[in-house]
Parts: C-alpha cells; structure tokens; sequence
C-alpha cells in the first residue's frame, strides 16, 4: 500500500506540483480513503520523501532492465546515457518532478539530501562506466569525472530550458540531445545504439 500511495503521488506532484495536491486527492487517485492514507504517512512532507524514492527507485531499475546481458563497457555508457535521457529528459512527468524537487529543495534540507544522495549514486555510476570505457580505448577523456560532472551539468541545463522552451526536449531531438552529452563524455565514431 505504501508503495502505491507514493506511486499515486509521483502521478499528480509530476503533473499538478508539490503545491498543486493535497492528501485527498493522492488518496482518491491511490484508491484509498484519507485515513488509510495516514495510517502509511502521517503527512504530505513524508509523501513527498516517498514519491522521490519511487521515483529514484524507478529510474534505477529502467537502467539495470537496459544493461542486462551488455557486457561491452562503450555499449553499457551508451545504453545508461540513452536511458537517461528518455527518463530524465524526454519524458516530461519525470522532467516535471525533478523541478519540483530543485526548487523545494531550496529550503527543505532532507530533500536536498535525498536528492544529493541519488545524484551521487548515479555520478558515480557514470564515473565508473566511463573510467570502463577509456580503459578499453573506446572512449578519448582526460578526465573522466570532470567529463561526468559537466555531462550532468547539461542535462540539468537542458531541464532547465525546457521550462521555456518545451520542444527542446521533444522526442525527435533525442538524437541531438545524445550527441551532445556524448561528445562531452569523449565518445567519438558512435555506432547507433539499438532503442533501450
């Protein structure tokens, strides 16, 4: 029931913001009554905590289903880097939803934590796929954490813009979007990468 609580939660924050619902309507869309609700979470700042880990829950699992069987260190970067876009870019609830959190998070230090503790994780898990790849020659970085750093720091500008300019993340620039990030990454004479 949690789970699904915090599921219906991600739904409508994603949609309507952090601000823009309130526990009945996560109640309604989780099928539940209010009570049932509380007896889960005891408030809408707890939902909100449990809506983010569903939501790095989510995007995690989305990366492990695409890397399954792809031993290829160039191919695992290219795959994580495809996935992520889709999920952080592409898809707008999940674009949507991190926003919540950057500006929330301005002055909510648990949610700054909470997202601190993803960003790391999956910084690190680039680090690590891109140090794989440079030690095969399949990828030219001096640098392989600044080269990561900077790649995050595009996407986040990419979000950013598409506030203002949504068509930026349209699904028909995908392959302009990769292009960028791999090119900050190093990776030169890409092959394309079948649809994750």
């Amino acid at each position: 029931m949690r789970a699904a609580l915090a599921a219906s939660a991600f739904a409508l924050f994603s949609q309507r913001g952090f601000d823009g619902v309130n526990l009945d309507q996560i109640a309604a869309h989780a099928g539940v009554t209010k009570g049932s609700l509380y007896w889960h979470f005891s408030s809408k700042q707890e939902l909100i905590y449990a809506a983010c880990t569903h939501y790095y829950r989510a995007y995690q699992r989305r990366i492990n289903e695409a890397l399954v069987g792809v031993r290829d260190p160039k191919e695992r970067l290219l795959k994580t880097l495809r996935v992520a876009v889709r999920t952080c870019l592409l898809d707008e609830a999940n674009r949507v939803f991190t926003m919540e959190i950057f500006t929330k998070s301005v002055h909510d230090a648990g949610l700054r934590r909470s997202w601190q503790q993803f960003y790391d994780t999956v910084r690190e898990f680039y680090i690590g796929l891109l140090r794989a790849a440079s030690e095969t020659g399949a990828v030219q970085v001096d640098d392989p954490v600044q080269a990561v750093n900077l790649m995050l720091a595009a996407m986040e500008g990419i979000k950013l813009r598409a506030m203002f300019e949504p068509e930026i993340c349209h699904p028909a620039e995908e392959a302009r979007i990769l292009a960028g990030l791999q090119e900050i990454l190093g990776i030169c004479n890409t092959r394309s990468v079948e649809s994750a």
